[in-house]
């Protein structure tokens, strides 16, 4: 796989590292990553969607990997990070772009086309279903679901995490890119699954043969994770709470195409969460990768692929 090396590109006042490739007349296609990853987990399908014609545009979010990493948590809220990416498609010259989000990308991608839908062709999500505002704060949602050690509510504060995973990169990128569990048993792993600090301290490897993600590429993750510590990457969520009240009385209704590919086996993001979807997006697709956790363009970069480009390429031409 032929990934390219990411350019600094300003957007606004901060610059990001942004992974480029395709023709510059090719249906801009915009991928968002999420945590714990970078514009490195497009490496999968990036040759696909180059040969496709794409012009394949992937950054490391402000916080992540190469790009600009502010200190202050409010400058990763989803207005800020939705302008980052409006900014980067303005120094590209792009007006609008098929957006593509996984994971946090998935969130942000969502919210960016409630509140800037004039700049997406259309919208794909990757795991990450868009989802009706809650009556109450994400924050009691977490403590329902996992109780104080839920991993969203240790990310609280910065310490905990610089505590829990500064120094032990390597290790901790061979705790989470683990395989899926059967998909039948999703149920029967909560609330233990969502204590990721404490289940990290306790972990005792995994053998090669029990990972998705190959040990050079997971040398890429560690590396770069130790280079920006394990704070600015979090912030993201540290704005659930503020995102929700920013979202409140936003019109969660969208027109724009939009694509949604579940897995199966993503005990964080399970396709029951697509139920809402028709109500939200008039123009809806859904597919759903059989065997397949939270890690899809790692687990099924193929399949993902031939969704992404046969819907765009219908859809945009």
């Amino acid at each position: 796989m032929t990934l390219p090396d990411p350019v600094r590109l300003k957007s606004h006042d901060i610059e990001l590292a942004v992974r480029l490739g395709g023709p510059e007349d090719g249906i801009p296609l915009l991928l968002i990553h999420g945590w714990p990853e970078l514009s490195y987990s497009w490496k999968p399908i990036w040759d696909h969607m180059v040969k496709a014609g794409f012009r394949v545009i992937a950054p490391d979010l402000k916080g992540f990997g190469d790009s600009d990493a502010p200190e202050d948590v409010k400058a990763y809220g989803i207005d800020e990070m939705t302008a980052d990416l409006t900014g980067l498609l303005d120094t590209l010259g792009i007006e609008k772009a098929v957006w593509c989000g996984h994971d946090w990308g998935g969130i942000i991608m969502w919210q960016a086309a409630c509140l800037v839908p004039e700049r997406f062709m259309g919208a794909i999500g990757v795991n990450t279903p868009h989802l009706p505002r809650p009556s109450t704060p994400p924050s009691e949602a977490f403590m329902a679901m996992g109780g104080e050690d839920h991993y969203i509510l240790q990310f609280q504060d910065p310490e905990t995490v610089r505590e829990a995973f500064e120094g032990q990169e390597a290790a901790f990128f061979n705790y989470i890119f683990a395989p899926p569990p059967p998909p039948e048993l999703l149920d029967t792993l909560f609330p233990g699954v969502t204590h990721i600090i404490k289940n990290f301290k306790k972990h005792p490897g995994r053998a090669e043969t029990d990972l998705i993600v190959g040990p050079k590429d997971r040398a890429v993750y560690a590396e770069a994770y130790a280079k920006t510590g394990a704070v600015t990457p979090t912030h993201v969520y540290r704005n659930f709470d503020r995102n929700w009240e920013r979202m409140g009385g936003v019109d969660h209704r969208l027109s724009m195409p939009c694509l949604m590919i579940g897995a199966d086996a993503d005990f964080m993001l399970p396709p029951m969460l697509m139920q809402w979807m028709p109500a939200l997006c008039s123009d809806l697709e859904k597919h759903v990768l059989e065997g397949c956790g939270h890690w899809t363009m790692w687990e099924k970069p193929d399949e993902l692929a031939a969704y992404i480009e046969e819907w765009a390429v219908r859809r945009f031409g």
